[in-house]
Protein backbone atom coordinates (compact mmCIF):
# COMPACT_ATOMS: atom_id res chain seq x y z
CA UNK A 1 0.00 0.00 0.00
CA UNK A 2 1.73 3.18 -0.70
CA UNK A 3 1.99 6.59 1.41
CA UNK A 4 -0.45 7.83 0.03
CA UNK A 5 -3.40 5.60 0.33
CA UNK A 6 -2.21 5.39 4.39
CA UNK A 7 -2.50 8.97 4.63
CA UNK A 8 -5.54 9.27 2.70
CA UNK A 9 -7.49 5.85 5.36
CA UNK A 10 -5.85 7.95 8.08
CA UNK A 11 -7.53 11.43 7.25
CA UNK A 12 -10.75 9.58 7.01
CA UNK A 13 -10.29 7.48 9.93
CA UNK A 14 -9.71 10.57 11.90
CA UNK A 15 -12.71 12.46 10.30
CA UNK A 16 -14.93 9.63 10.97
CA UNK A 17 -13.56 9.87 14.63
CA UNK A 18 -14.33 13.20 15.13
CA UNK A 19 -17.84 12.92 13.85
CA UNK A 20 -18.86 9.88 15.92
CA UNK A 21 -17.00 11.72 19.36
CA UNK A 22 -18.56 13.23 21.92
CA UNK A 23 -16.97 16.64 23.52
CA UNK A 24 -15.36 14.99 26.11
CA UNK A 25 -13.39 12.75 23.59
CA UNK A 26 -13.10 15.74 21.49
CA UNK A 27 -11.03 17.14 23.68
CA UNK A 28 -9.06 13.85 24.91
CA UNK A 29 -7.96 13.95 20.89
CA UNK A 30 -7.01 17.62 20.92
CA UNK A 31 -4.95 16.97 24.42
CA UNK A 32 -3.12 13.84 22.67
CA UNK A 33 -3.01 15.86 19.54
CA UNK A 34 -0.85 18.41 21.32
CA UNK A 35 1.43 15.90 23.37
CA UNK A 36 1.75 14.25 19.37
CA UNK A 37 3.31 17.64 18.02
CA UNK A 38 5.24 17.97 20.96
CA UNK A 39 7.09 14.81 20.78
CA UNK A 40 7.32 15.61 16.77
CA UNK A 41 9.05 18.93 17.63
CA UNK A 42 11.39 17.22 20.03
CA UNK A 43 12.23 14.70 17.25
CA UNK A 44 12.65 17.60 14.68
CA UNK A 45 14.86 19.22 17.32
CA UNK A 46 16.97 16.18 17.75
CA UNK A 47 17.38 15.77 13.47
CA UNK A 48 18.06 19.72 13.70
CA UNK A 49 15.19 20.69 11.13
CA UNK A 50 13.86 23.79 13.22
CA UNK A 51 11.88 24.42 10.56
CA UNK A 52 9.81 21.65 10.81
CA UNK A 53 10.22 21.86 15.06
CA UNK A 54 8.72 25.00 14.84
CA UNK A 55 5.61 24.21 12.55
CA UNK A 56 5.20 21.34 15.07
CA UNK A 57 5.53 23.66 17.95
CA UNK A 58 3.02 26.44 16.46
CA UNK A 59 0.46 23.60 15.74
CA UNK A 60 0.51 22.39 19.49
CA UNK A 61 0.47 26.11 20.74
CA UNK A 62 -2.28 26.58 18.72
CA UNK A 63 -4.00 23.54 20.15
CA UNK A 64 -3.03 24.79 23.93
CA UNK A 65 -4.97 28.38 22.68
CA UNK A 66 -7.93 26.48 21.59
CA UNK A 67 -8.29 24.70 24.64
CA UNK A 68 -7.68 27.68 27.07
CA UNK A 69 -10.32 29.47 25.25
CA UNK A 70 -12.74 26.85 25.68
CA UNK A 71 -12.57 27.03 29.31
CA UNK A 72 -16.08 27.58 30.67
CA UNK A 73 -14.34 29.74 34.15
CA UNK A 74 -17.92 30.53 35.08
CA UNK A 75 -18.63 26.88 35.91
CA UNK A 76 -15.29 26.25 36.72
CA UNK A 77 -14.66 28.54 39.00
CA UNK A 78 -11.56 28.86 40.45
CA UNK A 79 -10.06 25.45 38.83
CA UNK A 80 -10.82 26.89 35.25
CA UNK A 81 -9.14 29.97 36.30
CA UNK A 82 -6.05 27.86 37.38
CA UNK A 83 -6.00 25.66 34.07
CA UNK A 84 -6.14 28.94 32.20
CA UNK A 85 -2.88 30.13 34.17
CA UNK A 86 -1.53 27.24 33.22
CA UNK A 87 -2.27 26.89 29.81
CA UNK A 88 -0.69 30.79 29.90
CA UNK A 89 1.71 29.58 30.92
CA UNK A 90 2.53 26.85 28.65
CA UNK A 91 1.56 29.06 25.67
CA UNK A 92 4.31 31.51 26.95
CA UNK A 93 7.21 28.80 27.33
CA UNK A 94 6.06 27.48 23.45
CA UNK A 95 6.31 30.72 21.83
CA UNK A 96 9.35 32.40 23.65
CA UNK A 97 11.61 28.70 23.36
CA UNK A 98 14.48 29.52 20.91
CA UNK A 99 17.60 26.96 19.92
CA UNK A 100 19.21 27.03 23.55
CA UNK A 101 16.31 26.30 25.86
CA UNK A 102 13.90 24.38 23.23
CA UNK A 103 13.97 20.68 24.51
CA UNK A 104 13.94 22.11 28.62
CA UNK A 105 10.78 24.27 27.30
CA UNK A 106 8.95 21.20 25.37
CA UNK A 107 9.75 18.95 28.31
CA UNK A 108 8.54 21.28 30.77
CA UNK A 109 5.80 21.71 28.90
CA UNK A 110 4.74 18.38 28.24
CA UNK A 111 5.45 17.39 31.90
CA UNK A 112 2.90 19.72 33.04
CA UNK A 113 0.64 19.02 30.56
CA UNK A 114 0.59 14.78 30.70
CA UNK A 115 -0.81 14.62 33.96
CA UNK A 116 -4.00 17.03 32.74
CA UNK A 117 -4.70 14.68 30.02
CA UNK A 118 -4.27 11.81 32.58
CA UNK A 119 -6.80 13.19 34.63
CA UNK A 120 -8.96 13.86 31.65
CA UNK A 121 -8.72 9.92 30.84
CA UNK A 122 -9.50 9.40 33.85
CA UNK A 123 -13.12 11.01 34.24
CA UNK A 124 -15.86 8.56 35.06
CA UNK A 125 -18.84 7.65 32.57
CA UNK A 126 -21.40 8.75 34.29
CA UNK A 127 -19.94 12.50 35.49
CA UNK A 128 -18.89 12.72 31.88
CA UNK A 129 -22.71 12.08 30.77
CA UNK A 130 -24.08 14.17 33.76
CA UNK A 131 -21.33 17.31 32.78
CA UNK A 132 -22.86 16.76 29.24
CA UNK A 133 -26.38 16.80 30.13
CA UNK A 134 -25.58 20.25 32.26
CA UNK A 135 -24.04 21.95 29.29
CA UNK A 136 -27.09 20.70 27.41
CA UNK A 137 -29.89 22.11 29.77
Amino acid sequence: MSLKAINAYQKDSLKQRIASADPHQLTLMLMQGALDRLAYAKGAHDRNDIAARAQFVSKATAIFINLRDTLDTNTGGEFAENLHGLYDYMIDKLITLNQDNAIANINEVIQLFSPIKEAWQQIPEQDKQLAYAQRQA
